[in-house]
């Protein structure tokens, strides 16, 4: 299966970046890379793994080809890293 965020298409195996919030103390956030995996509850749909966890792959989640293009969407969100 692939999805398409942000105009680029996605398979299991790439490496992308996201931007990711502490859920704990929303005040912080970091770019994190992630791996696009099949999701092991829903194996026809994609999801991200990080933190050992798996996170669904939607379109409402920011996510980056590159780690520049992460931090770059990171400074214009909260200012520098």
């Amino acid at each position: 299966m692939e999805i398409n965020n942000q105009n680029a298409i996605y398979q299991a195996g790439d490496i992308v970046y996201v931007i990711y919030r502490n859920p704990h103390t929303q005040s912080v956030a970091n770019v994190q890379a992630a791996a696009v995996v099949n999701d092991p509850e829903h194996p026809e749909e994609l999801a991200l793994f990080m933190y050992e966890t798996y996170y669904p792959l939607t379109n409402e989640v920011a996510v980056y080809a590159s780690e520049a293009d992460a931090e770059a969407a990171y400074t214009q969100s909260f200012g520098q890293m």
